[in-house]
């Protein structure tokens, strides 16, 4: 009987994201990484920005607008960094090229 192991299932979600990645990423896997976490930092500046804008509003309509707006990029900031995470995660267990 086999003892379950951690590193059975992280290389399982590994090979998972490797599918999920289209071609011309793969080869560039650094680059779109950093790409993703430029424009992750970028996304949740804007949104803190925008967070802090709401608290001065005059009014509840654009604190609430500030606040949406704030959601939308700080959610866009999450999903970019986490690409760029998922990214790194590939392009470190990917064999090296010969």
């Amino acid at each position: 009987m086999h003892a379950p192991d951690d590193d059975t299932t992280a290389s399982r979600s590994v090979a998972v994201m490797r599918r999920l990645i289209r071609p011309w990423e793969k080869r560039h896997l650094h680059a779109v990484a950093s790409v993703r976490f430029t424009a992750g930092g970028f996304n949740l500046a804007i949104g803190l920005v925008l967070l802090s804008l709401g608290r001065k509003a005059g009014t509840d309509r654009d604190r609430r607008k500030c606040y949406r707006w704030a959601a939308w990029f700080l959610v866009s900031a999450v999903l970019q960094l986490l690409g760029g995470f998922m990214d790194m995660a590939v392009a470190r267990s990917a064999p090296p090229r010969a």
